[in-house]
């Protein structure tokens, strides 16, 4: 069965702006764990308050700041939040934190970001040895929502990810993105599924709840249970009715 995380940056906003209130109202609704994005902005310690009150687990956060780190001279900054962020996470008690590479820089080969996207992130590695915290480098499409975003393929990122080639480093697969961008399933994860640490779900067209748009989200989330992902799916959908009802799709 399909173990779901409430991104409550989108889920639960309806009913309150606390986000320890998300985190009750996730439990309410019978979700098994939430996650949200930056953590710089929040009461940290009534969110850590909240997850014991309930029991829920906190699935991911960001890794702060997000930085073009395509670019060598904004590695020291990145590697800093590294470490600040795992602070968080170790606090929270959160598994995996989420890094982004940032947007293209026009005119650089790509050979020369990508080489750049593999050091630091073997430089991240040895700051998240031993701590069990995971950081996942997250592709995203550049067609809709970031124009201008370098890591649009999944490939490239399982790519990256063997490269590195520590367990320190893995994937984040985001159904949304991938099909934004064109791609099957079944073509980009088939035999490297292992690398994928956490997997986020939204629907085509308008990012809304799996169900209003057009994409066979079902069929994939079947693809990944059928090729034995046991992980979290984090829905990171912006609902287009009340958080509550959007979860109806849990009930074929």
């Amino acid at each position: 069965m399909t173990r779901y995380s409430a991104c409550i940056e989108l889920l639960f906003a309806d009913e309150t702006r606390s986000f320890p209130d998300r985190i009750r109202a996730a439990k309410a609704a019978g979700l098994d764990a939430v996650e949200f994005w930056a953590w710089s902005n929040k009461d940290l310690d009534a969110i850590r308050a909240a997850l014991d009150e309930t029991g829920l687990p906190l699935a991911g956060i960001l890794c702060e700041p997000i930085s073009r780190i395509t670019d060598p001279q904004r590695h020291a900054a990145f590697l800093d939040g590294v470490r600040a962020s795992l602070a968080v996470a170790q606090k929270l008690r959160a598994p995996v934190l989420i890094a982004q590479a940032g947007d293209d820089r026009h005119g650089i080969p790509r050979e020369a970001q990508h080489a750049a996207l593999v050091k630091v992130f073997r430089d991240a590695a040895d700051i998240l040895a031993g701590t069990g915290v995971t950081l996942a480098i997250e592709p995203l499409n550049d067609r809709v929502d970031h124009p201008g975003y370098y890591l649009t393929s999944t490939i490239e990122g399982l790519d990256i990810v063997d490269e590195v080639d520590r367990p320190e480093i893995r994937l984040l697969y985001d159904i949304y993105h991938s099909a934004v961008m064109g791609e099957h399933i079944e073509d980009v994860l088939d035999g490297r599924l292992d690398r994928v640490v956490h997997v986020h779900l939204a629907d085509t067209q308008g990012r809304g709840e799996p169900g209003s748009g057009t994409m066979d989200w079902r069929n994939r989330l079947d693809w990944l249970a059928d090729h034995g992902y046991t992980g979290l799916v984090g829905l990171e959908y912006k609902p287009t009715v009340a958080t509550r009802a959007s979860l109806a799709f849990r009930t074929p």
